[in-house]
């Protein structure tokens, strides 16, 4: 692959009926953007972007699925561990109405689209440190990520 692109994690594209869009090296956590895109995965679009909007006013928590030990459990009927990521939220929802303008740019119906697969994946770590006494120091490393998201036309 020429240097400068990527390639998405999802094979099977039809240009015709589907669009894609993607976020690389967002300064979010790797572990929120996983849970986040699992919860969105096979919703409508507009239903997710709802639900991120929800998850952005505190209104309704994200389900942890994976290491949750500590994590308290959230209000509602059989909800179990839960938070509330808003910076993942936002940069999520941007990744998320990029793929729908993608998608209206190809002559797709906004209202009928469905997301068929999303994906958050590590990006690079940016190194950093933070001074000690005695000459010593601290890692103080930023994780970054890589969201991908595409959409398909459902006919009903």
């Amino acid at each position: 692959m020429p240097r400068g692109r990527f390639g998405y994690s999802f094979q099977n594209f039809d240009p015709e009926r589907m669009a894609r869009a993607s976020g690389r090296d967002l300064r979010i956590s790797p572990k929120f953007s996983v849970e986040i895109c699992r919860e969105i995965k096979g919703m409508m679009l507009n239903d997710a972007i709802k639900f991120l909007d929800d998850v952005i006013a505190m209104r309704r928590p994200v389900p942890l699925r994976r290491f949750n030990d500590s994590q308290g459990h959230k209000r509602g009927k059989g909800f179990g561990p839960g938070r509330y990521p808003v910076k993942v939220a936002k940069a999520i929802k941007k990744v998320l109405l990029n793929a729908k303008n993608n998608a209206e740019q190809k002559g797709l119906d906004p209202d009928k689209l469905k997301i068929i697969h999303a994906a958050a994946h590590r990006g690079p770590v940016l190194r950093g440190y933070i001074p000690r006494a005695f000459g010593r120091a601290t890692p103080f490393n930023e994780e970054t990520t890589h969201i991908e998201i595409v959409v398909e036309e459902v006919r009903r």
